[in-house]
């Protein structure tokens, strides 16, 4: 499995994209969907990688919204859309994106990472893998709001911040790969 930055417009990419609204949409109330499209996913404040097997398929993507200023500063970025494409399930694709989006949140120095999923059974598994992956669960972050269909989560990382919210840190800060 091979994970990278890559766009979110690649016809490929916005297919599982579309998939994942057209789930998202027939799980929660409109109100409460904040997945967000493939031309979204293209904002400057967003990096997206996506995962794929040796031979090129699309297994999985996943971005990092870097968040400005505004919000509050103990959160400085926000996992979006995070998804597996389903002949891929069971592989593991969700943990190597997880793992390789949070490296990157420490190469930028964030001090806390922040994430929004769904209360629905249909989202029992990703719960659990944040959950698995150190996430707890909090109240509502940046602009969002209380929601009956939102369960938000966060997730603390070590060091001190070097950076305004919403920038990049240097890039020679490195940290090992989980």
């Amino acid at each position: 499995m091979h994970i990278a930055p890559e766009s979110p417009a690649l016809a490929d990419v916005r297919t599982l994209l579309d998939e994942h609204l057209t789930d998202m949409f027939a799980t929660s109330p409109p109100e409460s969907v904040h997945a967000l499209d493939h031309s979204a996913l293209l904002a400057p404040s967003l990096t997206f990688w996506t995962a794929r097997d040796d031979d090129g398929a699309l297994l999985g993507c996943g971005a990092l919204s870097a968040l400005d200023p505004v919000h509050p500063p103990e959160v400085d970025a926000e996992i979006k859309s995070m998804r597996t494409a389903t002949h891929a399930r069971g592989r593991g694709v969700a943990s190597a994106l997880l793992d390789a989006i949070l490296t990157e949140a420490r190469r930028r120095r964030y001090t806390r990472v922040s994430l929004e999923t769904g209360t629905q059974d249909y989202f029992a598994p990703a719960r659990r893998l944040y959950a698995r992956h150190g996430f707890t669960e909090c109240g509502p972050f940046g602009t969002y709001t209380l929601d009956p269909h939102s369960v938000f989560m966060t997730l603390e990382l070590p060091g001190p911040r070097t950076h305004e919210p919403g920038t990049t840190a240097p890039a020679a800060a490195e940290t090992a790969s989980s």
